[in-house]
C-alpha cells in the first residue's frame, strides 16, 4: 500500500468516525478484510495497546496501523490522515458557528450526531468485544465464548462500575493476569 492510498483510507476513516477511538473499529475492520495487511485479531490487539498508551485512541490507533502497514512513514501518514478531516472541520464549524450560533438549524443538527456517535460507539464495543471473547475456532458450543477472557471481562466490567479507578490501573492488572494466566 502506498502512503498517498495510506493517507487516503486514514482520512476517510477521520471524516466519517463520528464518536471518537472506538467508531474507527469498523473502518479498521474494513481496511484489515479490503487490503488484508493485518487480520481482524490484530486490530483487536491494536485497540489494547491504543488503550493502554496516553494519547487519543484514534489516533492511536491509526499510528499503530501506520506503523504496521508501512514504519515509520506510514504510521505518520495515518495520523495525519486520521487528524486532517478534524482540523478541517473544526475550522468550518468555528466560523460557521460565530456566524448562527443561535440558529435553531445548527441545534437540530448538533442533535442528530449524538445518536449518531452513540451508534458508532456501540458497534464499536460490539465489535471489541467480539474480537476479546469469541472463539473463532469452536467445534462444540461451549468452545464459542473464551472462558478465561470472558471471567477477566466480567471482573474488569464489575470493577470500572463499581470503583472509580484511572483505566491505567485496570489496564495494568488485565496484563498482569493475562501474563500470568498466559491469556
Amino acid at each position: 500500500m502506498n502512503l498517498l492510498l495510506l493517507f487516503g483510507q486514514f482520512f476517510r476513516i477521520g471524516l466519517f468516525s463520528i464518536g471518537g477511538g472506538y467508531a474507527t473499529l469498523p473502518f479498521l475492520y474494513e481496511l484489515a478484510d479490503t487490503y488484508q495487511l493485518f487480520s481482524r485479531e490484530d486490530v483487536g490487539n491494536m485497540m489494547a495497546v491504543a488503550q493502554s498508551l496516553p494519547g487519543a485512541i484514534g489516533v492511536n490507533l491509526s499510528t499503530y496501523a501506520g506503523f504496521r502497514i508501512a514504519g515509520i512513514p506510514g504510521a505518520l501518514t495515518a495520523s495525519l490522515g486520521l487528524i486532517s478531516p478534524s482540523i478541517i472541520i473544526i475550522v468550518i464549524i468555528a466560523r460557521v458557528l460565530a456566524a448562527f450560533k443561535e440558529s435553531k438549524v445548527v441545534a437540530a443538527l448538533f442533535a442528530g450526531f449524538r445518536p449518531a456517535g452513540a451508534g458508532l460507539l456501540s458497534a464499536a464495543a460490539v465489535a471489541a468485544i467480539t474480537v476479546s471473547l469469541y472463539n473463532p475456532a469452536w467445534r462444540l458450543w461451549y468452545e464459542v465464548l473464551r472462558p478465561r477472557e470472558l471471567i477477566l471481562f466480567c471482573i474488569l466490567f464489575f470493577l470500572v462500575a463499581r470503583f472509580e479507578r484511572h483505566p491505567v490501573f485496570y489496564i495494568a492488572g488485565a496484563g498482569l493476569v493475562g501474563l500470568l494466566l498466559g491469556l
